[in-house]
């Protein structure tokens, strides 16, 4: 690799002269080990595979994906900072188990955060995101016989919508508790009629921001956190 020369001028009789070589690009290491570990573990909560309450073994898991037990280690350090894990001393690793509380707190905290991002939406969204919002709305409508797909979908639209808004700090929190809502998530659309009423209420909140008003978006929003809690209780 050739070396730069650099000249820097004092005076007019004298200067400094400077070589040095020149940076070799930056290479980027893949994703850690560890956070691959971590999502892979996390679907498998979600999923209920590994249920609320149940002890992670860590040693079969480690042998299960052929790695040591210190990438398991540190996935698990990783989801207990999520929410989704509980380290108890001398006995391990659990999955979390939201409690009455945890979830009013959780749902809560959520309402405060959403309608705060839909009154921010129904004020400030050019026409076309909430064109993209609406679109998202008619596929959540196609779903509604389809749970999973309405989950996911649902959870688009939401995260969406908070893009929208513009607040990575909001953002952040959201995602966070929108991970642990994730331990019962099922328990509240898998109660009869609920998707059908989630779809409603998903009605009256875009009908609140295409009409631009943003204290009905709020309301409206915080009425459906505030059904959903009750579905999940």
């Amino acid at each position: 690799m050739d070396r730069i020369i650099s000249f820097i001028i004092i005076d007019s009789k004298s200067y400094l002269s400077l070589q040095f070589e020149p940076m070799s690009a930056v290479t980027l290491t893949p994703r850690a080990l560890y956070e691959e570990v971590a999502e892979l573990l996390r679907q498998r909560i979600f999923s209920a595979e590994l249920e609320p309450g149940s002890w992670i073994d860590e040693m079969r898991l480690a042998e299960e994906y052929g790695i040591s037990r210190t990438p398991m280690r540190e996935a698990l350090k990783v989801l207990a900072a999520e929410g989704l894990v509980t380290m108890k001393v001398r006995r391990g690793a659990y999955v979390t188990e939201v409690n009455e509380k945890d979830q009013r707190d959780v749902y809560h905290l959520l309402s405060l955060l959403e309608s705060d991002a839909a009154g921010v939406v129904a004020k400030e969204a050019t026409p076309a995101q909430l064109q993209e919002l609406q679109a998202l709305h008619t596929e959540l409508t196609a779903a509604v016989t389809d749970r999973e797909k309405f989950f996911e979908i649902n959870e688009r639209f939401h995260m969406r919508l908070l893009e929208i808004a513009n607040n990575r700090w909001r953002d952040q929190m959201v995602g966070d508790l929108r991970k642990v809502m994730k331990l019962n998530r099922h328990n509240s659309l898998f109660k009869s009629g609920r998707l059908e009423e989630s779809l409603k209420e998903h009605q009256a909140i875009m009908d609140a921001l295409m009409a631009r008003d943003a204290a009905l978006s709020v309301q409206r929003m915080n009425e459906h956190f505030a059904n959903g809690l009750e579905a999940a209780s």
